[in-house]
């Protein structure tokens, strides 16, 4: 692990930002303070700097090296995550078919329940069929959903 570090946000929690060899491997959500010891990076300032402006409702795309790990259908998967544009959501069904396979939506759903860099991979722009707020596997599960999806609508 190149670098590690946290900060909190006074709604959504604690914010962990782990870095590996090519960049940001793991944004995750903790309701208490990590006990972690603290590698500074310049990759991870850059992180916190820009998530803290996202949350903030001023930065709609992300600009940060990411060292994504998992099977090749779950990167597919995460990588159609990053083209989901600011303030839009789509199906599971939806993102699967933009995969090239339509039949995959559980797949897909359970791909990014297991993303494991939180809001730069946009699981949260990704709800159910009948729009309805579906899965969201980090602390806070729909209602960290629900927020992140209304602070874009809220910052169009």
């Amino acid at each position: 692990m190149k670098g590690i570090d946290y900060f909190k946000h006074e709604v959504l929690g604690y914010f962990i930002i782990k870095e590996d060899k090519h960049g940001i491997s793991s944004i995750t959500l903790s309701e208490e303070k990590p006990k972690i010891n603290i590698i500074k990076s310049c990759e991870i300032e850059n992180c916190k700097k820009q998530l803290k402006e996202y949350l903030a409702g001023t930065r709609k795309i992300f600009n940060i090296k990411l060292d994504i790990q998992g099977s090749e259908f779950r990167k597919k998967a995460w990588n159609e995550l990053l083209k989901i544009p600011y303030g839009k959501t789509i199906s599971y069904e939806e993102q699967a078919i933009k995969m090239g396979n339509p039949k995959a939506a559980r797949a897909v759903g359970q791909a990014n329940g297991d993303n494991p860099i939180l809001i730069i991979i946009l699981c949260h722009r990704v709800i159910g069929k009948n729009n309805s707020l579906k899965g969201f596997s980090s602390f806070g599960g729909i209602k960290v959903k629900k927020y992140l999806i209304e602070l874009e609508k809220n910052n169009i």
